[in-house]
């Protein structure tokens, strides 16, 4: 069984040795995938309808925790690059944080007797907690984590099979977390809508999550085998120092281009994800079909995974997005359109049809520039390295981090703030239908379909500009193994051009333009497929190999 994974995913090597790190490495990805998941899909709508919050407070709980995300998320990045541990700069954090993990989780699915009628301040002060707390537990999983997998897999193929097995594993939290909420809401005769009776359902699902999460984590850290960096030697550092760490990041250009790609993307995903329950609710009037809507998109995205691994292998990492976005607007573009039925009836039954058409293409095409963005972000730690001189996973995938959680954040609070202005009732006591004002209908199709179709094009231009390909990416970390062995490197005309394109820089401002004395004449290395030779990791493989003789 294991080497026909290992030949789908197309892996080299023994599967005890290539694959079972992979998944070693991804149990993570049970609480990063899982954990979010839930919250993007009804942590609104449970404040506002079971807790009794308006809409614009519970956005405001949003705001707050998002605000203290992007203060911890680069603290973390530094603290990660710089530790001294037995385990490793990263994997201790994973073990350090399964405790708050675990409470925070537990504390954002009950208010204990707050309400938000009648304690409205204090729900919001608890809420507001609870969640800055699942934000710094997120953090003190996150960064290390993302950080890890530059030094764990360093082949740019190799990066492409570990986010794949990421996917697969973030479907394995996403929906057992989903079913279980399903499971409880149904036992506790919540299936066909929510009000301020329906706290213990989310109560349970909480506990019975914050524990499967904490599993997971333990599980990689358990496992997962990261080298010591007890020796490692820190340059000293101060607030101008940790400020000119995150700034030495944007001078890439590869990692700008990601960063425009990362952020109209996420913008699109967290306005739709945020608004889909309001639209499904009080535009469409279709809630007790919500659970078939989230499965279909759920099936739908896993659907497209085969598809982005395939063409990620064979034509490079930004080809599935280029060939699949356009159905994440197509799907999008079906929320203008749809209106308020009765269900059951030939209108009801049409809006039906339109409804799961949205929920197939949008999540079949919003999986592209996901499955790049995940697969490209790795390989900017090697440009970043090529500028520096440095390996700073942990700074980088701070930013990687900051994208997804702070802009996903802030939309969110946008969003209830669209919602509230544009006047939705969200009726906190009824579980039926609640007919919207104009306004309040218009103001749902801007942000689940409008605001989401634009950031979406934008997303997907600027991903065809994106440069980066496997060839630039391995000439790159030869000239840097290069640079380290010699202390200078000769590069040609054309790979001087390639870096000065990935980098934004000219070569002698970087670190591997800097010192070079060309009459050395440290050229790269091909063999005779006219391959780069990594020298470094040559090495280290023929040193791998006599150990393992001897």
């Amino acid at each position: 069984m294991g080497e026909k994974f290992k030949k789908a995913i197309g892996v080299e090597g023994t599967f005890k040795d290539t694959v079972l790190p992979m998944i070693y490495y991804c149990f993570t990805n049970i609480f990063l995938g899982g954990g979010g998941y839930i919250i993007s899909m009804y942590f609104s709508i449970f404040l506002t309808r079971v807790v009794g919050l308006d809409i614009e407070y519970a956005g405001f709980i949003t705001m707050v925790a998002v605000v203290w995300d992007g203060i911890n998320d680069p603290i973390m990045g530094i603290i990660t690059d710089r530790t001294r541990s037995k385990y490793g700069r990263h994997r201790s954090y994973l073990k350090w944080g399964i405790p708050f993990v675990f409470i925070s989780y537990i504390m954002l699915w009950n208010s204990f007797g707050l309400d938000g009628e009648n304690h409205p301040y204090m729900t919001v002060a608890y809420f507001v907690f609870a969640y800055v707390l699942y934000k710094t537990a997120y953090t003190v999983i996150a960064v290390p984590h993302t950080a890890m997998l530059p030094e764990l897999a360093p082949e740019y193929n190799k990066r492409t099979q570990y986010t794949s097995v990421s996917y697969i594993f973030n479907s394995v939290g996403m929906i057992p977390s989903y079913i279980i909420l399903l499971i409880m809401l149904s036992l506790f005769g919540f299936s066909d809508g929510l009000n301020r009776d329906a706290k213990m359902p989310f109560f349970i699902t909480g506990i019975i999550l914050a524990v499967m999460y904490s599993i997971a984590i333990y599980g990689t850290f358990k496992l997962v085998k990261e080298p010591s960096s007890l020796d490692m030697k820190n340059p000293p550092l101060d607030l101008k120092a940790a400020l000119k760490e995150y700034v030495l990041v944007f001078k890439s250009r590869s990692f700008r281009q990601y960063f425009g790609i990362s952020f109209f993307w996420e913008t699109a995903r967290s306005f739709y994800s945020t608004t889909y329950i309001y639209y499904v609710t009080f535009l469409a009037n279709q809630y007790k079909f919500y659970p078939i809507f989230n499965t279909f998109a759920g099936i739908f995205e896993s659907l497209a995974f085969p598809l982005n691994y395939a063409l990620t292998m064979k034509h490079g990492k930004k080809k599935c997005g280029t060939i699949v976005t356009p159905f994440m607007i197509f799907g999008l573009a079906i929320g203008l359109v749809v209106t308020a039925s009765q269900p059951g009836t030939p209108k009801g039954t049409f809006m039906l049809i339109l409804m799961i058409m949205g929920v197939i293409l949008y999540p079949f095409g919003m999986s592209g520039i996901g499955f790049v963005c995940n697969n490209v972000f790795p390989d900017l730690t090697d440009v970043d390295e090529l500028i520096t001189g440095r390996r700073r996973e942990g700074v980088v995938s701070t930013c990687n981090t900051m994208v997804k959680q702070v802009t996903g954040g802030i939309n969110t609070f946008i969003v209830t703030l669209i919602l509230g202005g544009f006047g939705l009732d969200t009726n906190s006591e009824a579980t039926e239908f609640v007919e919207q004002p104009a306004s309040a209908i218009m103001g749902i199709r801007l942000c689940v379909a409008l605001i989401p179709m634009i950031s979406a094009l934008i997303s997907y231009i600027l991903l065809r500009k994106f440069e980066m390909t496997k060839d630039d990416h391995t000439m790159i970390r030869a000239a840097i193994a290069t640079k380290h062995k010699y202390g200078s490197v000769t590069l040609t005309d054309e790979e001087r051009k390639r870096c000065e394109i990935l980098s934004g820089q000219k070569l002698e401002d970087t670190w591997l333009g800097k010192d070079n004395d060309e009459s050395q004449g440290h050229t790269l290395d091909k063999d005779e497929n006219g391959n780069y030779i990594i020298l470094i990791e040559k090495e280290l493989e023929k040193k791998a190999l006599m150990e393992k003789v001897n």
